[in-house]
């Protein structure tokens, strides 16, 4: 099914990426949700983009959004697949203007995501997964398989770059044994780590479903791990709240 659907899904993406980018370094205006994050005319931009062009191209699946009207879980509950999106990952990182955004679009069955894709509207590169589970990074016509990279005994970490002073991350990295730490927005840091670039992701700030499942998906499919503190894979539209646990992604899952 998605090797047929991946030319399309990036067509889709690269539109609304080039919409996102239209409004990237302007003055614009921000609402702040119930979760405390912020809200843009761009989300809802590339909300209605990506979800009216699923619609075309997979009418009889369901659509969740982060931007998405409240749907409720005894609705959802009913669901066994359904696409599940971020129309952009990292508003707060657009609004800053870091370029480290990203459009994120995984499709979920049985509770588990088991295809991810994720934009970069502005180094306009994609990854993503295939029918095998393998994942690849393409940029332009040049496409290549990744691979997380070698088994580095100090941690090459990555952080959101507004979780850095947890208390809890670090606590946690003072027990590691690290090579060095860095600051990264938006579900990129999944990107990252599957193309070797780091090794380690802890979570333990708020985030929500849409924000994990595409980057889960692209590192596993790239020989990486994502755990929860019962060292369980995460699961998905399995509870009313759409928060997702705290976790590590990992390069090194041995």
């Amino acid at each position: 099914m998605f090797d047929a659907l991946i030319p399309e899904l990036i067509s889709l993406t690269r539109q609304a990426g080039d919409s996102i980018m239209t409004l990237y370094k302007s003055q614009i205006s921000f609402d702040i949700k119930a979760d405390k994050t912020p809200l843009t005319v761009v989300d809802k931009m590339s909300h209605n983009l990506i979800t009216d062009g699923l619609n075309k191209l997979t009418p009889n699946i369901e659509i969740l959004s982060e931007e998405s009207e409240n749907i409720t879980f005894e609705e959802r509950s009913g669901w066994d697949e359904y696409w599940l999106i971020d129309p952009l990952d990292g508003t707060r990182d657009f609004l800053e203007e870091t370029g480290e955004f990203c459009v994120c679009i995984a499709y979920i069955k049985n509770h588990k995501p088991i295809f991810g894709l994720i934009y970069s509207p502005v180094t306009k590169t994609h990854y993503f997964t295939d029918n095998d589970g393998n994942t690849f990074k393409q940029k332009g016509n040049k496409k290549i398989q990744l691979q997380i990279g070698k088994n580095n005994e100090a941690l090459r970490v990555v952080v959101g770059q507004h979780s850095a002073n947890n208390k809890n991350l670090l606590s946690h990295l003072k027990e590691k044994n690290i090579a060095y730490i860095s600051k990264l927005g938006s579900a990129l840091k999944f990107c990252a780590i599957a193309e070797g670039l780091y090794d380690y992701y802890p979570r333990f700030g708020p985030c929500s479903e849409w924000d994990t499942a595409a980057g889960v998906c692209i590192l596993e499919g790239a020989g990486g791990k994502v755990l929860d503190t019962n060292n369980d894979p995460l699961r998905y539209n399995t509870k009313d709240d759409l928060t997702s646990p705290v976790f590590f992604a990992s390069g090194k899952p041995k």
